[in-house]
């Protein structure tokens, strides 16, 4: 354990059955709480510990992102969100988590070179991709062709080989995009575009998405920068769900496209990538500004069912500081593209009475990051089916970071949680003719 989380303090636990106790380590990061180094408790004790969700367990060691409920902080690298949604772009926020400093200039162009030059992908792949049914759901698509970039490129899935950890990670990076993009014109029915270097990688994205051969498609700088921050906004969240399928996959020797793809597979899941999705079929179920009341009072009433999406966070207590910056985001692309769409007046209207209703000020459900990117993605034409795609192509950089982190890790092991068994002890075998 590296020597800034050294420390002197300890922890006491004891047995009261036996009297027995055994004394651990507490080791301290820079910022945020202790941790106690539970390493050797089954060795002293003969019992280990039993955190469900791993909620109050620490799985590793990490500079990458700093988290504080409490107070609405998240950190990448130390630098604020805000400040990199603010004055930053995507794929220097990728930069920053993969080398751990932001870059200079020159840093920058080279990175951003690499990147756009590795955006297109493998011709067969396109052969790949026809294989799945027409109505196949677009994360159904992303996660099978991820895992199948190995077999395109296995020039870079030796994971101790430093270069090709580098040349992988950009190529996820890069081709994230033209994937999704893919997946969704694959679905629409349309032919797929090809990446454009001259486009930024959030121009890019809408480009491969957005035009059609018969006609050019200028990307709208309100729309690219809406996309960027989504981007940003989305890039890691510490020891999740997804990253950490990700880190467990990847503490096996698993090659980084199958671990990506076990990402992809975790973000799927609804209590995780599909909360800006859910949103919209909430407001879809609300149906008209008049109806608010009625479902605010459901809200309330515990016997109820029915659940606010888009308010409040599990980590976030206070406020999502990512919700803060996508807000004005938000406003700038309902006010470009002149919509008036009933569910996304009647989100503008919930959204008011939630930092105006007692309810929702005394539980402090404040619109979340998902409340604003789910209907920035609605006004720009995104069909809810491709809302976690989008978090997928955002996120594939903390994936990949955080694989990255893992693997240079020396104290690096492979994961194996613990059970608490609850079958039967072990019992005679009973020959089939006298059951």
């Amino acid at each position: 354990m590296a020597d800034s989380q050294k420390t002197e303090k300890t922890v006491t636990v004891t047995d009261n059955s036996t009297g027995k106790s055994v004394t651990l380590p507490v080791s301290s990061g820079s910022i945020g709480p202790d941790v106690i180094d539970i390493r050797k408790l089954y060795a002293e004790t003969g019992m280990f510990t039993f955190d469900p969700g791993y909620g109050a367990t620490g799985s590793c060691v990490s500079g990458l992102t700093y988290i504080d409920g409490e107070e609405g902080i998240l950190l990448h690298r130390g630098y604020a969100i805000e400040d990199l949604a603010e004055k930053s772009d995507f794929l220097e926020v990728a930069y920053l988590l993969l080398e751990g400093n932001l870059p200079t200039v020159q840093e920058k162009e080279k990175f951003d070179g690499a990147i756009t030059r590795h955006t297109m992908v493998h011709e067969q792949l396109s052969i790949f991709l026809r294989g799945f049914r027409r109505d196949a759901h677009p994360m159904a698509i992303l996660c099978g062709v991820t895992g199948a970039l190995s077999a395109f490129y296995h020039d870079s899935t030796d994971i101790h080989d430093p270069q090709q950890r580098m040349i992988a990670s950009r190529r996820l990076i890069a081709k994230m995009p033209t994937l999704a993009a893919m997946a969704y014109k694959y679905s629409l029915g349309q032919p797929f575009n090809y990446p454009r270097n001259n486009l930024s990688y959030a121009e890019n994205f809408l480009h491969m998405c957005f035009a059609v051969p018969a006609e050019e498609y200028v990307v709208d700088p309100i729309l690219a920068d809406a996309m960027d921050k989504i981007f940003i906004l989305h890039a890691d969240h510490e020891q999740n769900a997804s990253t950490s399928t990700v880190r467990l996959a990847g503490s096996s020797g698993a090659n980084p496209f199958a671990c990506i793809a076990a990402g992809i597979a975790s973000l799927w899941g609804p209590a995780h990538g599909g909360a800006n999705e859910a949103v919209l079929d909430m407001l879809n179920e609300i149906g008209h500004k008049k109806n608010i009341p009625e479902y605010i009072s459901k809200a309330r009433d515990r016997d109820d069912p029915f659940r606010l999406f888009g308010f409040g966070h599990r980590v976030y207590k206070n406020f999502d500081p990512r919700a803060m910056v996508l807000r004005k985001s938000c406003h700038d692309v309902l006010d470009k593209l002149g919509i008036h769409d009933p569910l996304l007046e009647l989100a503008m209207e919930l959204e008011r009475i939630a930092t105006e209703d007692s309810y929702f000020i005394e539980k402090k459900l404040y619109p979340n990051v998902d409340f604003y990117s789910g209907i920035i993605l609605k006004a720009m034409g995104f069909p809810t089916s491709m809302f976690t795609v989008l978090f997928a192509v955002a996120r594939t950089t903390g994936w990949i970071a955080q694989w990255n982190e893992m693997i240079k890790d020396p104290a690096q092991r492979i994961g194996r949680p613990r059970q608490l068994y609850t079958g039967p002890e072990q019992r005679a075998y009973i020959d089939l003719s006298k059951r």
